[in-house]
């Protein structure tokens, strides 16, 4: 069978209609007979796209054509900002910012029908009031707790960690049999992933990409089942386009992630993620992010822990402005 076109995920007539994933293409094999999705998948072109839509968009999945125009516009003119400092031979964000390519969809989350976050519990509105974070406004910082795992250069932990923001977005896919490892560009993480049934017996033990285990179907799926994920970063990042802007979304014990990647054509994976916390949210909600292979992509290397002076100045300033406002200091 034939490679699937991304024009095969492109909006039909009803714009509030996402198509349905296209399971006929069958992949190569690997030596040891499972589908092969080894490569690069950086997900740049999906670096505009929102998390959340637009809640005057409504139901729509995907843009009207004046509406991509606009996006399309925008995209180009922030990448010119860009191409101009290349060009100038300064010493900037440069080539490191990738704008990539816009999409037509109009957020990243395809479930609620809304493409909006479902309301939080009472719990989750609890915990996300004791959260700490740069991000969090008028918040003082005294140490290290103060801050997230992700001001700390640490992770952004699952599910935060699959979805884009304007830097570092490449993905690599290694297989050896009965393993699968998801590279990952952001923080140099990498997630072992096994396929033969290790992995899936009980355990208290949390780690920040949470423990995972998968199974194939249909010889075009990967379906990856993680829990165990560590209660402190927040499940969303203020750095994807659209997030909560306050890295407060919580994470509790009972949280649970189910990923999908099927393989459409040799060039390109869906891929679906399905977010539960009973604790903190509602419902569920699920992201769909169309991937598209580049094995020329090169990462860059990740140095963000080291030299981090962050940490430290804002503790400083956050103590000295304090000591002014005792003091009586404007």
């Amino acid at each position: 069978m034939g490679a699937i076109p991304l024009a095969a995920q492109e909006p039909g007539a009803d714009l509030t209609v996402v198509p349905p994933v296209p399971k006929t293409y069958k992949p190569k094999a690997t030596p040891w007979g499972e589908p092969d999705l080894r490569g690069t998948w950086p997900i740049d072109h999906l670096n505009g796209t929102p998390m959340q839509r637009d809640p005057a968009q409504g139901n729509r999945m995907f843009l009207t054509d004046e509406e991509f125009a606009a996006r399309t516009q925008r995209v180009d003119t922030l990448a010119a900002r860009y191409d101009k400092e290349e060009s100038g031979d300064k010493l900037g964000q440069g080539h490191w910012v990738e704008m990539g390519k816009p999409s037509r969809r109009t957020s990243l989350l395809i479930s609620p029908a809304d493409g909006r976050l479902p309301a939080m519990t009472e719990e989750g509105k609890r915990r996300s009031a004791l959260m700490r974070s740069s991000w969090r406004k008028g918040q003082t910082f005294d140490w290290t707790t103060d801050f997230d795992s992700w001001d700390r250069c640490i992770t952004r932990g699952i599910p935060a960690s699959m979805l884009p923001m304007q830097y570092n977005n490449g993905i690599r896919i290694f297989q050896t049999p009965g393993q699968v490892v998801i590279s990952l560009e952001m923080v140099h993480e990498s997630r072992i992933i096994p396929t033969d049934g290790r992995g899936m017996e009980p355990t208290s033990l949390q780690n920040w990409l949470g423990r995972s285990y998968g199974h194939w179907e249909d010889g075009n799926t990967l379906v990856v089942t993680t829990t165990n994920l560590k209660v402190g970063p927040s499940a969303t990042s203020i750095v994807t386009t659209g997030s909560p802007p306050e890295n407060d979304t919580p994470i509790s014990d009972q949280a649970r992630v189910v990923e999908r990647f099927t393989m459409t054509g040799p060039d390109t994976i869906v891929y679906e993620m399905t977010y539960t916390d009973p604790v903190v949210f509602t419902a569920p909600w699920t992201v769909r992010l169309d991937w598209q292979r580049n094995d020329g992509y090169e990462f860059f290397e990740y140095a963000c822990h080291e030299g981090n002076v962050q940490i430290r100045n804002y503790i400083t300033s956050s103590r000295a402005l304090r000591g002014q406002k005792e003091e009586g200091t404007p």
